[in-house]
């Protein structure tokens, strides 16, 4: 079986710059990583992740604790950041928590056990005490939290204005929200802002509204259906509705499609996140666009960087943009 003295003697190199490589620490030029790789290949060397891991105190892995993967957002999520991470030679280790919060606290003991380098947490809106004293980075996408170490989301109320704004300037008179849980008095997440600034835009413009929000089942489910096509059966006027997803956005197009409602004629739809069902709707879904590949590039430059003993901002916001389709 090959060793590491192996890989360098066979590229020429030191061992210590193989180890570089491998551990991707240090400037190494694209020529020099390319060469060790290619050894490795040859050789069929594997490096030994868990003897890496003690001697380094932690595994050149990042752990990232979603709430779903059937949800289009959540896979564009682990997409990009599977994406990003292997650029940066880290791996993905992936945990589900169901929304459970119980479960969140599980994926977290797990991901001290593995020593991981570093989690991203898009999960939950829980307790924040359990996060306190990690011996890793907590980076957070699209939640508030406290304790965690950097937090990045996109402008999500700015979203909810270009949305609301964009129903009114093409003739709606009475809007809908509908979202999948309400923001009520007090904001959990950031995509509860998506509600507020509907509720601000249609008051401040003196526009009739109507704001509708599911329960955590459908929230959990995604089966929206049932209660969009009844939200629109008792509002007949309502002529514009925003969607706190391009989900629902899709489920209310399908609504329409069985009620015999034309859009955009007689309804217009915005949804917001710009994930790939919003292309394959008919017609197009007009949605919000959530920057997901650079939020993703940043958590995990974030990591690499908290590991090399840098300092990050605990707080990152991302624009939005407006992107139009056939809905509106």
């Amino acid at each position: 079986m090959a060793t590491l003295k192996d890989v360098a003697k066979a590229s020429g190199l030191t061992v210590g710059t193989v180890s570089r490589v491998l551990n991707n620490r240090g400037y190494i030029s694209d020529k020099t990583r390319e060469k060790v790789y290619q050894v490795m290949k040859e050789l069929n060397y594997q490096p030994n992740e868990t003897a890496r891991a003690l001697s380094k105190q932690k595994s050149n892995t990042i752990g990232v604790i979603l709430p779903n993967i059937e949800h289009p957002y959540f896979a564009k999520v682990l997409s990009r950041l599977e994406r990003e991470a292997a650029k940066q030679g880290y791996r993905i280790m992936l945990f589900v928590s169901r929304y459970k919060e119980e479960r969140e606290e599980q994926c977290i003991e797990m991901c001290k056990s593995e020593r991981v380098t570093g989690v991203v947490l898009c999960s939950g809106s829980f307790e924040t005490e359990k996060f306190e004293d990690l011996d890793f980075p907590l980076i957070t996408l699209e939640r508030s939290m406290d304790e965690g170490t950097s937090g990045i989301e996109c402008d999500n109320y700015q979203g909810g204005v270009l949305a609301t704004e964009l129903l009114i300037e093409k003739g709606c008179r009475k809007l809908m929200f509908i979202g999948g849980v309400s923001a009520g008095v007090d904001i959990h997440m950031p995509g509860d802002l998506r509600e507020v600034a509907f509720r601000d835009i249609c008051k401040n413009r003196n526009e009739e509204n109507v704001v509708m929000v599911t329960d955590n089942r459908l929230f959990d489910s995604l089966e929206y259906y049932e209660y969009v096509r009844q939200a629109l059966v008792d509002n007949p006027d309502v002529d514009g509705v925003f969607a706190s997803s391009d989900v629902i956005g899709a489920y209310v197009l399908q609504a329409c499609a069985d009620l015999g409602i034309k859009v955009p004629e007689q309804l217009k739809i915005v949804g917001f996140d710009d994930v790939n069902i919003a292309q394959f709707t008919s017609p197009g879904l007009t949605t919000i666009h959530q920057p997901v590949e650079q939020m993703a590039e940043l958590a995990v430059a974030a990591i690499a960087q908290i590991d090399e003993g840098k300092v990050v901002p605990t707080k990152t916001v991302f624009p939005v943009t407006l992107v139009e389709r056939g809905t509106t």
